[in-house]
């Protein structure tokens, strides 16, 4: 089973975690399942960003972004070559390394 490392987060993970996933499994569920209490304003439907996230290593193992995820991508906050959100990443056979932004859209507009 594939293995997701998240870094720590000052919030959400301060620690960091560690937890396996299933091949096929949802990045935001399972992240949600580990007790990570991500944001996912839209119900994990691909129409928000405020699970996004930066996948630090492999990420050359999953899907392309679709269209409807790009789109969606260019409202993230703190976006990088390796940003995805994380209702649309579908784990694979390769471990990711995964970091949570500081700041999602919602909490940007918080402050």
């Amino acid at each position: 089973m594939p293995v997701v490392l998240l870094l720590p987060h000052p919030d959400l993970c301060p620690e960091g975690k560690e937890f396996e996933v299933k091949r096929g499994a949802m990045l935001c569920e399972s992240m949600l399942k580990a007790g990570v209490a991500i944001e996912h304003a839209c119900d994990m439907v691909a129409a928000c960003a405020t699970c996004h996230v930066h996948v630090r290593e492999g990420g050359a193992s999953l899907a392309e972004p679709d269209d409807e995820e790009n789109d969606q991508l260019d409202n993230a906050w703190g976006l990088d070559a390796q940003s995805r959100l994380a209702c649309c990443v579908k784990l694979r056979d390769a471990d990711l390394v995964v970091e949570l932004p500081k700041h999602t859209r919602n909490h940007a507009r918080e402050k």
